[in-house]
Protein backbone atom coordinates (compact mmCIF):
# COMPACT_ATOMS: atom_id res chain seq x y z
CA UNK A 1 0.00 0.00 0.00
CA UNK A 2 1.54 3.31 -0.98
CA UNK A 3 1.84 6.22 1.40
CA UNK A 4 -1.11 8.24 0.05
CA UNK A 5 -3.47 5.27 0.19
CA UNK A 6 -2.40 4.59 3.75
CA UNK A 7 -2.86 8.26 4.65
CA UNK A 8 -6.37 8.24 3.13
CA UNK A 9 -7.24 5.11 5.11
CA UNK A 10 -6.02 6.57 8.41
CA UNK A 11 -7.67 9.93 7.68
CA UNK A 12 -11.06 8.28 7.16
CA UNK A 13 -10.69 6.12 10.27
CA UNK A 14 -9.50 9.07 12.38
CA UNK A 15 -12.31 11.29 11.14
CA UNK A 16 -14.91 8.61 11.80
CA UNK A 17 -13.59 8.03 15.31
CA UNK A 18 -13.75 11.77 16.06
CA UNK A 19 -17.37 11.92 14.93
CA UNK A 20 -18.15 8.81 16.98
CA UNK A 21 -16.49 10.37 20.03
CA UNK A 22 -18.34 13.66 19.67
CA UNK A 23 -21.77 12.47 18.59
CA UNK A 24 -22.09 9.03 20.19
CA UNK A 25 -19.73 8.63 23.15
CA UNK A 26 -20.07 12.14 24.60
CA UNK A 27 -23.90 12.10 24.59
CA UNK A 28 -23.84 8.65 26.21
CA UNK A 29 -21.50 10.00 28.86
CA UNK A 30 -23.66 12.98 29.73
CA UNK A 31 -27.15 11.64 29.09
CA UNK A 32 -26.71 8.12 30.42
CA UNK A 33 -23.92 8.90 32.90
CA UNK A 34 -21.62 6.27 31.41
CA UNK A 35 -18.07 7.72 31.19
CA UNK A 36 -16.44 4.41 30.24
CA UNK A 37 -17.68 4.79 26.66
CA UNK A 38 -15.68 8.01 26.25
CA UNK A 39 -12.63 6.33 27.74
CA UNK A 40 -12.79 3.46 25.23
CA UNK A 41 -13.73 5.49 22.15
CA UNK A 42 -11.31 8.25 23.16
CA UNK A 43 -8.45 5.76 23.42
CA UNK A 44 -9.23 4.33 20.01
CA UNK A 45 -9.46 7.83 18.57
CA UNK A 46 -6.12 8.75 20.16
CA UNK A 47 -4.40 5.75 18.58
CA UNK A 48 -5.93 6.53 15.18
CA UNK A 49 -4.83 10.16 15.50
CA UNK A 50 -1.26 9.06 16.14
CA UNK A 51 -1.35 6.69 13.15
CA UNK A 52 -2.81 9.47 10.97
CA UNK A 53 -0.15 11.94 12.14
CA UNK A 54 2.64 9.47 11.41
CA UNK A 55 1.27 8.67 7.95
CA UNK A 56 0.85 12.38 7.24
CA UNK A 57 4.43 13.14 8.26
CA UNK A 58 5.74 10.32 6.08
CA UNK A 59 3.63 11.32 3.06
CA UNK A 60 4.46 15.02 3.38
CA UNK A 61 8.19 14.27 3.54
CA UNK A 62 8.18 11.70 0.76
CA UNK A 63 6.18 13.94 -1.58
CA UNK A 64 7.91 17.18 -0.54
CA UNK A 65 4.60 18.89 0.20
CA UNK A 66 4.76 22.60 0.99
CA UNK A 67 4.47 23.30 4.72
CA UNK A 68 1.09 24.97 4.20
CA UNK A 69 -0.38 21.80 2.65
CA UNK A 70 0.99 19.58 5.43
CA UNK A 71 -0.26 21.92 8.18
CA UNK A 72 -3.69 22.17 6.54
CA UNK A 73 -3.92 18.37 6.44
CA UNK A 74 -2.93 18.20 10.11
CA UNK A 75 -5.50 20.83 11.14
CA UNK A 76 -8.19 18.86 9.27
CA UNK A 77 -7.91 16.18 11.96
CA UNK A 78 -9.16 18.65 14.59
CA UNK A 79 -12.27 19.70 12.67
CA UNK A 80 -15.24 17.32 12.70
CA UNK A 81 -15.54 16.12 9.12
CA UNK A 82 -12.25 17.77 8.17
CA UNK A 83 -10.52 14.56 7.19
CA UNK A 84 -13.36 13.77 4.78
CA UNK A 85 -12.63 17.04 2.98
CA UNK A 86 -8.92 16.15 3.05
CA UNK A 87 -9.78 12.79 1.51
CA UNK A 88 -11.06 14.48 -1.63
CA UNK A 89 -7.73 16.17 -2.26
CA UNK A 90 -5.81 12.98 -1.48
CA UNK A 91 -8.03 11.05 -3.89
CA UNK A 92 -7.39 13.68 -6.57
CA UNK A 93 -3.63 13.43 -5.98
CA UNK A 94 -3.79 9.64 -6.25
CA UNK A 95 -5.67 9.97 -9.52
CA UNK A 96 -3.01 12.30 -10.89
CA UNK A 97 -0.32 9.79 -9.93
CA UNK A 98 -2.23 6.98 -11.65
CA UNK A 99 -2.54 9.05 -14.83
CA UNK A 100 1.17 9.81 -14.78
CA UNK A 101 0.75 13.56 -14.41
Amino acid sequence: MNDLRQLRWYALLEGSSLLCLLFVAMPIKYLLHEPRVVRVVGSIHGLLFLLFSTALYRSANERAWPARKAYSAFIAAFIPGGTFVLDRSLKRELGELANGS
